[in-house]
């Protein structure tokens, strides 16, 4: 049974999130916890200047009010919105709070992603901890 559990959440691909939660529950220890993150990737400078002020704080609350809204009131989960390049802040993440257990979802592998790598395969490869992934 794993302490800590990390569940990171992509906006575009939330709906594996449930069966992330089912897991982390079974696999959480009894007095283990479970912590569920998204990252709002960074906007790039040139395209900043034109966004009107405080769009990012924005983009954030957001994220943490979807993030939220998917735990439907569940008190056994902590959330946590960051900025930032996901697979850093996720790993990031994962080490500050101590997780011995990542459970990530990944979509089907394409073309592109043997060449620029998805956050899942960043996870995998660099994780100091166990990884769960999610197809």
């Amino acid at each position: 049974m794993y302490k800590s559990i990390l569940i990171p959440v992509a906006l575009d691909h939330r709906d594996t999130f449930a069966s992330a939660l089912e897991i982390a529950r079974i696999l959480r220890a009894e007095d283990g916890r479970i912590n569920a993150l998204s990252v709002v990737e960074p906007v790039p400078s040139f395209v900043e200047q034109y966004l009107p002020a405080g769009q990012i704080e924005r983009n954030c609350a957001a994220a943490m009010t979807d993030l939220l809204k998917d735990l439907d009131g569940s008190d056994d989960v902590t959330a946590e919105v960051l900025e930032g390049n996901p697979s850093l802040k996720i790993l990031e993440y994962a080490q500050k709070v101590g997780s011995d257990l990542i459970i990530i979802s990944s979509h089907k592998p394409g073309l592109q992603d043997f060449f620029l790598g998805s956050t899942a395969a960043r996870v995998v490869r660099h994780a100091r901890c166990s990884v769960h992934v999610l197809r």
